[in-house]
């Protein structure tokens, strides 16, 4: 008889998102006039920039020639996107080389493919609140899992004492949900914490082009001695509207080694045994987004979601409501008023004036009685809902 993977019976009932569209279908159901202001799922609504689309008409184009048609491509990446992400980080003062940059089809699936490198045995920290993929992916290999409480307290970015473990250790940085961000100071005594006890950091960087403060660090690897115990995960879903269209790419450093194994030689395995690469049109649109121009599109598509954050940080300062993040990051983090629990304001909010946000619990015990609210809607909607919770809440 087969066993399953009982490990999943570990799991909770429903994951978050999931949990929140039953919620929000049962209202449309019962309220089928109902405009709904949605400010929770990360998701972006403005479209690609120009100069993807018109680099994925050329992939596309080039498909449809004998010259310069493709099929399979390298399992870690085409040489000319590896090559452009590559010179993208140089440009930033870290030096970063093409064969250390791996293609994926989007961040999400390399944070789970990653811990093929890993024993079983290896123990993963977890900072609460956190994005609950985390702590899904590793229940689901049957890891240990060490959860680390952040808080107001400390802005909601904990850092090593002489009480903490952990073999595997996530940071991400903007942070989701909370929209805190390390400083280069904080960040540094993680790494030297994970080179002191050889831990392996998965640096989840995934909303560094919202960072604005010049003083902050984009990538782990601006700091010193990162190269000997980071991994870097990034995406373009939010830096450039990808999350349809799906690619994202993960730093591992040539020198990077564990009890004589070295993490970039077996990554190459991995990739070239379980993928068949990422497909040619999909890269070609990529690339764009690195030269001059696509950069230059990108940031005024950010612009839109960071004045976005600005219409509610200014609603939730008339509010005196505590809040993180926003300024640079594209979500924010506010406490719930009243003292009410994170899915009672959300309950709260959808039925009186129909605002979806997430509630803070569905990321973690940390979370309760907080509230995070995405910046990634069209302006209109964000202004409305702004509004309307100024209204509803500035009475109470």
């Amino acid at each position: 008889m087969i066993t399953p993977n009982l490990h999943y019976g570990d799991l909770k009932d429903s994951y978050l998102f999931y949990h929140i569209s039953q919620k929000v279908q049962a209202y449309l159901e019962a309220h089928p006039e109902a405009v709904l202001y949605r400010m929770g799922i990360g998701d972006v609504s403005l479209p690609l920039c120009p100069a993807v689309i018109d680099a994925l008409h050329q992939g596309v184009a080039d498909q449809g020639s004998k010259s310069t048609f493709h099929g399979y491509m390298p399992e870690c990446g085409a040489p000319f996107l590896r090559q452009a992400i590559s010179q993208h980080y140089g440009r930033r003062g870290v030096t970063i080389s093409p064969e250390e940059v791996f293609v994926s089809s989007g961040a999400s699936d390399e944070l789970g493919d990653l811990l093929d490198l890993f024993d079983r045995s290896s123990s993963a920290l977890v900072m609460e609140p956190a994005y609950p993929a985390y702590v899904d992916a590793n229940i689901m290999a049957g890891r240990k899992i060490i959860h680390l409480a952040a808080g107001e307290e400390n802005g909601f970015l904990p850092l090593p004492d002489e009480q903490t473990e952990g073999d595997l250790i996530y940071l991400c940085s903007p942070n989701n949900p909370t929209g805190a961000v390390f400083s280069r100071e904080q960040l540094q005594k993680w790494v030297d914490f994970a080179n002191s006890r050889g831990s392996i950091i998965l640096f989840d960087a995934a909303y560094e082009a919202f960072i604005q403060d010049k003083a902050l660090p984009h990538s782990i690897f601006e700091l010193k001695g990162a190269e000997n115990c980071a991994i870097e995960i990034c995406s373009l879903s939010k830096t450039a509207g990808f999350t349809g269209t799906r690619l994202g790419y993960t730093i591992i450093p040539k020198g990077l080694t564990r009890q004589g194994m070295n993490l970039h030689e077996m990554w190459v395995r991995n990739r070239t045994t379980k993928t068949n690469g990422v497909s040619y049109i999909i890269q070609k649109g990529a690339a764009a987004v690195f030269t001059a121009e696509g950069q230059r599109q990108v940031r005024e598509n950010i612009r839109v979601y960071q004045d976005n954050a600005r219409m509610l940080m200014d609603a939730f300062d008339q509010l005196g409501l505590w809040y993180c993040g926003g300024k640079n990051a594209p979500y924010l983090w506010v406490k719930c008023p009243d003292g009410m629990g994170s899915w009672e304001f959300f309950d709260y909010l959808l039925e009186k004036i129909q605002v979806v946000g997430t509630p803070g619990e569905g990321f973690g015990a940390c979370g309760e009685g907080y509230f995070r609210f995405s910046t990634f809607g069209s302006p209109q909607d964000t202004r409305e809902a702004a509004r309307r919770l100024v209204k509803l809440l500035g009475g109470k």
